[in-house]
């Protein structure tokens, strides 16, 4: 049996397409994903998240803990509500998850981790603080909901609908979250716009969805959600890194610390094994085709791979993540093994489009 979200029924009574994703009950769309996906980019869109996993991390070791389980090093995190966004890694270096971390307290650290691997997180945060002998509590949060409100004007609508979150949402930077009573906003988001994602009592998750309809914010489903987090040049797990990828192969060499004395999982694999391929864009140059994930790709230093690809709403181009030979550059042309076809396809340093703008050439990329 599928699992669903406390909006489960809302979102059937709006008439969306649901679809199993990772063995949840989900929409995929709500009529229209490509007017879903410009919602989103030109106004204000929202996403039933809730079945990525919010695990609280408490006690007075949790941020030695951390420290230890994160490649991102969370001494970063000084000012209550900062965020950061980490990969936790096995022992070979590979991606167990990427995920968000939340310091709040010195004795509460708040994770938000993927819907698909999160039984599989959680089992290893458990057993990772056993074998260090850590004093944390691990509690995952399963009476939570989390909206996602994105866009231009999501902040604004957000604020309509609940004018008594202003106060305390209003004055956070990007990354930064804080708790207002019974209830988390964070100024993050998974599409390359502005916006919040909120976390409530599971018992006012259909109350606070029906307000923000109300304010004016457009339901959307995961299908626009993909085609806006890949514009933004947003890794997906299992896609685009997994256990067997290491975060300097996925373009995620940024949210590794490596410079800080401290040890933390999968640290001595990584300093051994290096950054071993290169991870760029990709925008189609032929018709005839759309990228799709484990296409082949023909570069002139090997082979390589799309890891993620669609097509473009707001290019109207097809557009890719791929996994490339060391030496690749952007302004190189590949060819991608598109069905019999051999395609044409320029390399571009991603992000595609962020905050609206598009950032690629897409007449001389």
């Amino acid at each position: 049996m599928l699992k669903t979200t406390p909006l489960n029924a809302v979102h059937r009574a709006a008439g969306a397409r649901m679809v199993d994703f990772g063995g949840w009950d989900m929409p995929v769309h709500y009529g229209s994903q490509i007017e879903e996906h410009h919602a989103v980019r030109r106004d204000a869109g929202m996403f039933d998240v809730s079945h990525m996993q919010v695990v609280d991390v408490e006690g007075d070791g949790a941020r030695a803990f951390l420290r230890y389980a994160l490649a991102n090093n969370v001494d970063k995190l000084k000012a209550p509500g900062k965020a950061l966004y980490s990969c936790m890694l096995n022992d070979a270096g590979g991606v167990v998850d990427d995920l968000i971390v939340y310091f709040f307290r010195e004795d509460l650290f708040r994770l938000v981790v993927n819907a698909g691997t999160a039984d599989n997180d959680i089992a290893w945060i458990e057993a990772l603080a056993a074998k260090q002998g850590a004093k944390v509590a691990i509690a995952p949060r399963r009476d939570r909901a989390m909206i996602a409100v994105q866009g231009p004007e999501a902040r604004a609508r957000f604020w309509n609908a609940f004018p008594q979150l202003r106060s305390a949402s209003e004055p956070l930077a990007p990354f930064n979250g804080a708790i207002a009573g019974h209830i988390m906003i964070a100024r993050t988001g998974y599409t390359g716009e502005d916006g919040f994602e909120a976390v409530f009592p599971a018992e006012r998750a259909a109350e606070a969805w029906n307000a923000l309809v109300a304010a004016g914010v457009r339901p959307c489903g995961l299908g626009a959600r993909d085609t806006l987090r890949l514009e933004a040049g947003m890794n997906l797990y299992g896609q685009d890194m997994d256990e067997r990828v290491s975060p300097l192969d996925a373009g995620l060499s940024w949210t590794v610390d490596l410079k800080s004395p401290r040890d933390f999982v999968g640290k001595g694999a990584l300093e051994a094994n290096g950054q071993r391929a290169e991870f760029l864009g990709l925008l189609l140059q032929e018709s005839g085709g759309v990228l799709r994930g484990h296409q082949k790709i023909h570069a002139d230093r090997g082979e390589g791979e799309v890891t993620s690809g669609t097509f473009s709403p707001t290019l109207s181009r097809s557009i890719a993540l791929a996994r490339l030979p060391r030496g690749t550059t952007p302004g190189d042309t590949v060819r991608v093994q598109v069905r019999d076809k051999a395609l044409a396809a320029k390399v571009v340093k991603p992000p595609f489009v962020r905050n609206g703008r598009i950032l690629v050439d897409v007449k001389n990329p």
